[in-house]
């Protein structure tokens, strides 16, 4: 008996009582163009209260889950609600055609569970997959290799989903869907982040007709204010709802995603190569997620519970902050301790790209990364008053000694800025840190017909040079490593904090400076939040926000820390991550936190609201 089904044999009319309700609020398509009966949304990025709290980049997802808490709803079932609706709202960032991890906490039993629902490759594909065939040369990673088929994992969203709600949940997925469907039928209004976004894809979205067609009505990208509608996805979601996921894994819809993937629709006049896959509908209906252990370390007296392989996240994180254990960073002049994180940071990530894979494929060292003897090893290579060149060498598996870094080469960086975070926690302590992604904003570019979602290109988080001794390299069923790095923070009483953010490899130094900015230095959440970001990934240089080098560029420059303005390559943005946190204290008071600018500003809210 799994654990939804015994606790609905405990709490039928609970549960009967929470659908009715979720049935009425939500409405139904007859009364969908009448007066929304919805409360406001969620329009601030701080909220203070009890009784449960929701935190994500967009208010219209916001609203969702903290909807199912209000009714009863547990924590993943708010969760797997509002990642469902962020799939609607934010369709660039995540939905159905991606992955994530989903990690959860059991107030009742203190323990932490982790779902990977990362893509998989497919079965057919081979060590040269990245390699044009016409040249004998990698295929040139923009634009040929995002926007493609080759580039399509096997999506693990739907199956996370049902997975969450099986052993977390009280409501059936057809349930949990529900809201998100009446949310594609209405629309939501857009806003600068949208446009913006569809705007920086045109070009690529223009060369798939059937994308062009959704995201780009008239040629133009949907005005702020308009409402953008999707009833495409709306019965998508419908028939995912009410067969459960048979109807995305196998059948009509399956042969639709390998159909795209095998060959891409690309307008000719584009003159976009879109080199095809080679996924197979054996390869969706083969697809499973993984229940694993989280990571978890010890800092300040807490516990941190993060993601395991196939994501570097926790490990990432967890050696960092073991790192950082040994420095009383509070006691310390800011721009030191902003040196020591940025070291510790740079030999994570040295740790991370030498040893981290998928554990199915790699024997991935997990307990001597994340143990303290070894983090004490990298610490003594630190210098507290000037950097080390950098890119830094892996440190000594064996811990016998302390080993000074010596340089290495620069790790190439694969992993887009793109993917969303939601936090969860709810009325009896239970708690959700969920980062779900389609990889890249608007994901391979490409649509399936008529279904309303776009695919990943998730396979571009692979090595994309083949290499036999890479724990990143591409292989048939591996899971590409992954920066995610949804974290749940416990101490003996039960959740501390929930944090998560988007961003590519960023999200690593992301979580981690949130958490020394809390932690460490003296700012309340939403202060920790907001405060301007430095991502340093072993790398010459450290990329930090504009306001990040105002404010300690030239402070850092006596540690001789190089800084560069942040900025990717698909848009203009200059921003590091879009956080979404929650923080309980010792009275039970809530905090959620989310960004105040970043991505147009993120939503928080509570079940009851209090004063600050």
């Amino acid at each position: 008996m799994t654990a939804r089904t015994r606790l609905r044999a405990t709490s039928t009319a609970a549960v009967a009582a929470l659908t009715a309700a979720l049935l009425v609020s939500t409405g139904t398509t007859a009364d969908a163009d009448r007066r929304d009966p919805r409360p406001p949304l969620p329009d601030s990025a701080t909220a203070y209260g009890y009784g449960g709290a929701v935190t994500s980049v967009d208010a219209n997802a916001t609203r969702i889950g903290l909807d199912v808490l209000r009714r009863g709803g547990n924590a993943a079932d708010a969760a797997v609600a509002t990642a469902s609706a962020l799939g609607v709202s934010e369709p660039y960032s995540a939905g159905i055609g991606g992955g994530g991890y989903f990690v959860h906490y059991d107030a009742r039993t203190g323990k932490v569970s982790t779902i990977d629902g990362r893509e998989t490759a497919p079965a057919g594909i081979k060590p040269d997959a990245f390699i044009d065939p016409a040249t004998g040369q990698p295929y040139r990673f923009t634009p040929e290799l995002v926007s493609s088929g080759v580039a399509v994992g096997v999506p693990g969203t739907v199956a996370t989903w049902d997975r969450a709600l099986d052993r977390f949940g009280r409501l059936s997925l057809k349930q949990a869907l529900k809201p998100s469907i009446d949310l594609a039928r209405r629309g939501f209004v857009v806003d600068q982040t949208f446009r913006g976004q569809t705007l920086d894809n045109a070009k690529r979205f223009a060369a798939f007709p059937d994308t062009a067609r959704l995201f780009l009505p008239g040629g133009d990208a949907p005005q702020v204010g308009t409402r953008f509608r999707n009833p495409e996805l709306a019965r998508t979601l419908e028939s995912i709802a009410q067969r459960g996921p048979e109807a995305f894994y196998r059948g009509r819809l399956a042969a639709e995603i390998a159909d795209v993937v095998r060959s891409p629709r690309v307008d000719p006049a584009s003159g976009l190569p879109a080199p095809a896959g080679s996924m197979t509908t054996r390869d969706l209906a083969r697809y499973r997620v993984v229940d694993q252990k989280p990571t978890s370390v010890q800092y300040r007296g807490l516990t941190v519970h993060g993601m395991a392989p196939s994501s570097s996240g926790g490990i990432a994180v967890g050696e960092g902050l073991n790192i950082l254990e040994n420095y009383d960073l509070g006691a310390l002049p800011l721009p030191q301790a902003l040196h020591l994180y940025l070291e510790a940071s740079a030999r994570a990530f040295a740790d991370r790209a030498e040893h981290v894979g998928d554990p199915a494929f790699v024997d991935v060292p997990t307990r001597t990364l994340l143990s303290q003897r070894f983090a004490d090893t990298r610490a003594c290579t630190i210098d507290p008053d000037q950097a080390t060149p950098r890119p830094v060498a892996p440190g000594a598996l064996d811990g016998a000694a302390c080993t000074p870094a010596q340089p290495t080469v620069d790790e190439s960086d694969t992993e887009n800025v793109s993917t969303t975070h939601l936090s969860v926690v709810d009325r009896w302590g239970n708690a959700v840190a969920y980062t779900l992604t389609i990889e890249q904003t608007g994901g391979s570019g490409m649509t399936v017909p008529g279904r309303g979602f776009l695919l990943n290109n998730e396979l571009t988080d692979f090595s994309t040079v083949y290499d036999a001794d890479d724990p990143n390299r591409i292989e048939p069923g591996k899971r590409p490593r992954s920066s995610m790095s949804p974290t749940i923070v416990t101490d003996r009483r039960g959740v501390r904090f929930v944090v998560g953010s988007p961003g590519g490899s960023t999200i690593i130094t992301t979580v981690l400076q949130v958490l020394l900015n809390r932690l460490d230095l003296g700012m309340t959440l939403p202060e920790a939040v907001a405060a301007p970001r430095a991502s340093q990934r072993n790398t010459a240089s450290t990329t930090a926000e504009p306001a990040f080098i105002e404010a300690y560029g030239d402070a850092l420059a006596a540690y001789g820390q190089q800084l560069t303005p942040s900025g990717d390559s698909f848009t203009s943005a200059s921003e590091i991550g879009a956080v979404a946190a929650i923080e309980v204290d010792r009275r039970g008071r809530l905090t959620a936190a989310a960004e105040p600018s970043r991505r147009g500003g993120g939503s928080a809210a509570v079940v009851r609201p209090s004063r600050r």
